[in-house]
């Protein structure tokens, strides 16, 4: 049986979280700071519970929530560059990051469902 800490999205999960708690680490917005970087860690979180449990329909769920986090990550960042909280292609840069693990993430989803 794999870790969590073995799963690609997880990585790619924890390198986004990484990624905007050092972009927005200086902003004075303290709700929205906390707000996406509370995101930002619920994608890696439910990837990694949603891993460790037994049920595949629990992993699936913990998968969906994770999507929805990052879905909200990524919406966060419009709001971040038009408020020029960040510079325009950075937040290009991670929506495409965001992009990619929902991708990731639906995909394994797929692959759990086919499994059933």
């Amino acid at each position: 049986m794999a870790f969590f800490e073995d799963l690609d999205i997880w990585r790619k999960a924890k390198d986004l979280t990484l990624t905007i708690y050092k972009d927005f680490q200086y902003g004075h917005d303290y709700g929205f700071k906390d707000q996406i970087q509370r995101a930002a860690v619920s994608i890696m979180n439910n990837v990694a519970e949603g891993s460790e449990s037994r049920a595949t329909t629990n992993y699936i769920h913990f998968l969906n929530i994770a999507k929805g986090s990052c879905a909200e990550v990524r919406s966060m960042l419009y709001l971040a560059d038009e408020l020029n909280y960040c510079e325009h292609q950075t937040a290009l840069e991670v929506i495409g990051q965001c992009k990619n693990i929902t991708g990731s993430i639906n995909k394994l989803i797929n692959y759990l469902s086919s499994q059933k």
